[in-house]
């Protein structure tokens, strides 16, 4: 073997390394950019909950009395709706990919805290969130796009 077919054999190898490295690269960046917006923005503001289970669902049943306060706490707001319709919201609000309206669909749904302090109540409707949307496939592929989900939440936040 000559020295120049030396020299073109190895051109061609780290020619090839190259595009390998190149096409890898491609495929990371397209896979971090398609992510879906829930995924992109699922931990922004991630704030432990030291108070976890405390006072949860404490007043459930104590409106016997006269005094009907009207008070507008999330955990007051979210009973308006049903499981399902709080997972068409927060999916319809995740699609929009608008951070100030997921955090006001969260606060109705009575997930977050009233400082918007992700807790415990966030991470349950999350996990249950999962299987709700395999199991409505097709309501979730109903709602593709930011202005479809925008819409939604507009008509049915109350």
């Amino acid at each position: 073997m000559t020295r120049n077919q030396k020299i073109a054999l190895g051109c061609g190898g780290a020619g090839c390394l190259g595009l390998i490295v190149v096409v890898v690269a491609g495929c990371l960046i397209w896979f971090l950019y398609n992510r879906s917006p829930r995924d992109r923005y699922a931990n922004i503001n991630f704030n432990s909950n030291r108070s976890a289970g405390v006072n949860s669902n404490e007043n459930e049943n104590s409106n016997d009395s006269a005094d009907t306060s009207s008070s507008s706490s999330p955990s007051d707001s979210s009973s308006e709706y049903s499981d399902d319709e709080k997972h068409k919201l927060f999916q319809a609000a995740a699609m929009t990919g608008d951070l100030e309206l997921q955090r006001r669909v969260w606060g109705k749904l009575g997930i977050i805290d009233d400082d918007f302090s992700i807790g415990a109540r966030y991470q349950a409707f999350v996990d249950a969130h999962g299987p709700w949307s395999v199991q409505n496939y097709q309501w979730v592929a109903s709602i593709n796009t930011p202005e479809k989900g925008r819409a939604y939440v507009n008509e049915h936040l109350h």
